[in-house]
């Protein structure tokens, strides 16, 4: 009997047969190129955020053989929550090379390798927009998720979750994730390895296997509940998943909504908390809309006012923080959720952590009270030892009337208002003797609360400028030719429409206004919903393709507003002055 690369010739009379090789069950792991990729982007949306940051990591039998790191312009300003959770801010990406100039190098380096991510879906999400954008074919490399493997090979007794920094400690990771790219493809290049081992234990010995091991089946339940995607629009809008009683299960948005819903029954939605929720769905309602931003702002209102018991994001918008000046004799700061009245000095809304943080930066500035106690300008109350260290007017023993009380009180209406320079330069003098004096842990802390105060401040009075401003009308290109007309009032988006392709927009933008709702006029956000609308379109009016084509009033920030430092505070409190010089 001969044989030749793994063939058996048939013994003469009987019957043919075939010796399969190694090949034919694909490529030994050992041999196979790895690249782990990771990316920071300005937010989670890959249609609407762009890409700041790629770091990637080549290795091949357990080995690195190169790495790929470079920050990248998103061409949008990056959200101060985002820059908090990264350390990218504007002023890191400003000089960087755009996502066409970085694509073709990353590509390159990536060529042949199979794309490794923790929750793949989203990395790759964005490089294949990122092709769309620049007219660049995607390769479509084989794709190994992480954290699809961590589900079938670690159990909840020895990790509480999948997440990135959970399974590097799991697996001896001797870098840290800290939500920058290059770092945290090093860390998943350790998860990626402890994984193939265990993986190896259910015989997955080559990337054909270890691509099967991944394919998770579709549940029954899944299978069952597949035809509610049926003749849903392909086209914007928003879905909402309703049960038996008709009652909102949970609300999406879509620029292809029959995309979107039919991905929840595939072996890619491995989410249980969405699974269970299909277990009670038994209808897709849609909600048709003009465009991406109108969707957007629908599924915001749709959210904030049903509650649906699977949504997360947006669901309670009167959960959030208000900093305001308390009414009395002697007021003081406090955190509310009760939105401030119109016309009186606020901040926010934000979080209740970023609100006490943005107090905490004022009160270091300002010897404004800050304990509960109701004083009255009749009697003398107890002495606390902020009084005591003169950290307070001390308005409890009548230190101060009144009257001057009242105009520290204007200075600190002035910080949530008007420019906050004075509390900056205030907690920068103490950041920098901090630092000086080698108190690192008690710098980081007031150049955090600093930090808080003028992002806040800045997003406050952003969206203040923007509801003041009246009536806004303005266009985006959209996909395929036409322009995305939205009209806004005040801050609420109140009609859109898609122009048709090659046809003078300028007839449908005149109907359009015609046509729009009506919006009581407004000089600041009403509440914690108005403000993220405002939000919501004030982040689409600052993408590149966006044009304004009307507006009527005035939509300016002054110049000596808290706009101009937002993401001043650097990283490093000793270099506070030199940073205060830049102002």
């Amino acid at each position: 009997m001969q044989s030749s690369g793994g063939s058996a010739g048939p013994p003469e009379g009987g019957p043919g047969f075939s010796q399969p090789t190694l090949d034919s069950f694909g490529t030994p792991l050992r041999e196979v190129v790895f690249c782990v990729v990771d990316l920071e982007t300005t937010g989670l949306a890959a249609d609407a955020c762009g890409i700041t940051e790629i770091g990637a990591v080549k290795v091949k039998g357990g080995e690195v053989v190169g790495e790929f790191s470079t920050l990248v312009n998103p061409g949008e300003p990056i959200d101060p929550r985002v820059t908090r959770l990264t350390g990218i801010t504007d002023e890191m990406v400003a000089d960087a090379p755009g996502i066409e100039t970085v694509l073709p190098m990353f590509l390159e380096f990536a060529h042949g390798a199979t794309l490794v991510a923790h929750n793949a879906g989203f990395d790759v999400g964005f490089l294949r927009h990122a092709c769309e954008l620049t007219d660049t074919r995607w390769p479509r490399p084989p794709v190994v998720d992480t954290v699809v493997l961590a589900r079938r090979l670690t159990e909840k007794s020895e990790v509480p979750n999948r997440r990135l920094g959970t399974l590097a400690r799991l697996f001896g990771s001797p870098v840290t994730p800290n939500h920058r790219a290059l770092d945290d493809a090093r860390a998943t290049v350790t998860v990626l390895h402890g994984l193939i081992e265990r993986a190896s234990g259910h015989g997955v010995v080559t990337d054909a296997e270890l691509g099967e091991f991944c394919r998770a089946i579709p549940s029954e339940l899944q299978n069952r509940k597949r035809h509610l995607a049926d003749g849903l629009p392909q086209g914007p809008g928003v879905y909402i998943f309703r049960d038996a009683d008709d009652r909102a299960l949970y609300i999406g948005v879509s620029v292809n909504v029959a995309a979107r819903v039919r991905s929840y029954f595939s072996a890619a939605e491995q989410r249980r908390r969405l699974r269970d929720m299909l277990a009670s769905a038994e209808r897709v309602e849609v909600i048709e809309c003009a465009h991406r931003l109108e969707a957007g702002v629908a599924e915001l209102r749709l959210i904030a006012g049903g509650k649906p018991p699977y949504n997360r994001a947006a669901k309670f918008p009167e959960h959030r923080s208000w900093v305001r000046l308390t009414e009395e004799p002697y007021p003081r700061l406090q955190v509310s959720r009760k939105p401030p009245a119109p016309g009186t000095p606020r901040l926010g809304p934000a979080s209740g952590t970023q609100a006490q943080a943005a107090i905490s930066a004022i009160e270091a500035a300002l010897p404004i009270r800050s304990c509960r106690t109701r004083l009255s300008p009749k009697r003398m109350s107890p002495t606390c030892v902020l009084g005591e260290i003169g950290r307070c007017a001390e308005p409890c023993r009548h230190t101060v009337g009144v009257e001057e009380y009242g105009a520290l009180v204007e200075r600190a209406a002035r910080a949530m208002d008007g420019d906050p320079s004075p509390i900056a330069e205030a907690v920068g003098e103490r950041l920098a003797e901090l630092a000086a004096s080698e108190r690192f842990e008690a710098a980081a802390e007031r150049r955090d609360e600093l930090g808080a105060y003028l992002a806040l401040a800045a997003s406050s009075q952003r969206v203040r400028n923007f509801v003041a401003a009246g009536e806004l009308v303005a266009a985006g290109r959209a996909k395929g030719g036409g322009w995305e007309v939205s009209v806004i009032r005040h801050g609420v988006l109140a009609g859109a429409v898609r122009t048709p392709p090659r046809a003078d927009p300028m007839p449908y933008i005149a109907k359009l206004r015609a046509t729009a709702r009506s919006v009581d006029p407004a000089d600041d956000v009403l509440d914690a919903a108005h403000a993220a609308e405002a939000r919501l379109l004030l982040d689409w009016l600052a993408r590149p393709e966006v044009r304004l084509v009307l507006v009527e009033g005035t939509w300016a920030s002054p110049l000596d507003g808290a706009e101009r430092m937002a993401g001043a505070v650097p990283h490093d409190p000793s270099s506070w002055r030199r940073e205060q010089s830049a102002w």
